[in-house]
């Protein structure tokens, strides 16, 4: 038996677009700070610094990943898979890759802390854990994770530009939507 799924998007929202840009923002800024202070030679005070932003914006972002993972499956419409291109399922793979794999890089990056968690010198929360040794597959596993979320990117900012080279203006549309224009497009 065949379960047959497809994915229509209803228009995005100026709350949906937002928090897009929130998102790729956020994901990006930790992802290429991450890299940087984990594969290049920085200073301690450097590595540090980096770290207590890291953690702080990615403790703040994760009730905004959560609204959003709301919104994705609030406005998507599955009904048959048949009817998909190639193109459609693969666009719909990635696109819910990112969300699974974004959420394995937050609960991991929580998981992974050996000390508390300072948001921002605001609030403090306890470490989850203390086992050395899962504290370190966390560790190990958050890596891997974000290693897949840069190859997922890459995909996605590679789609968005074969897009924009076929004249089917994504950001543009997703511009205006921010504006407060009409013209999302289908997917994010």
């Amino acid at each position: 038996m065949l379960i047959e799924l497809k994915m229509t998007v209803s228009g995005y929202s100026r709350q949906r677009v937002l928090l897009h840009w929130l998102s790729a923002a956020v994901i990006l800024w930790t992802l290429l700070t991450g890299f940087l202070v984990a594969g290049f030679e920085v200073s301690a005070h450097t590595r540090e610094s980096v770290a207590f932003f890291n953690v702080s914006l990615t403790t703040v972002f994760i009730p905004f990943y959560l609204w959003r993972l709301f919104l994705f499956f609030t406005h998507t419409r599955f009904s048959g898979m048949r009817s998909l291109s190639l193109v459609e399922v693969l666009a719909l793979f990635v696109h819910s890759s990112i969300y699974l794999i974004v959420g394995a890089v937050l609960v991991t990056g929580v998981l992974m802390m050996d000390r508390p968690i300072n948001v921002f010198g605001v609030v403090e929360i306890a470490q989850p854990l203390s086992d050395p040794r899962l504290i370190a597959l966390f560790v190990t596993v958050h890596t891997w994770a974000c290693v897949v979320l840069s190859l997922l990117l890459a995909a996605h900012i590679g789609a968005v530009i074969v897009h924009e080279a076929c004249n089917h203006r994504v950001l543009r549309r997703m511009s205006l939507r921010l504006c407060g224009k009409p013209g999302a497009g289908r997917l994010e």
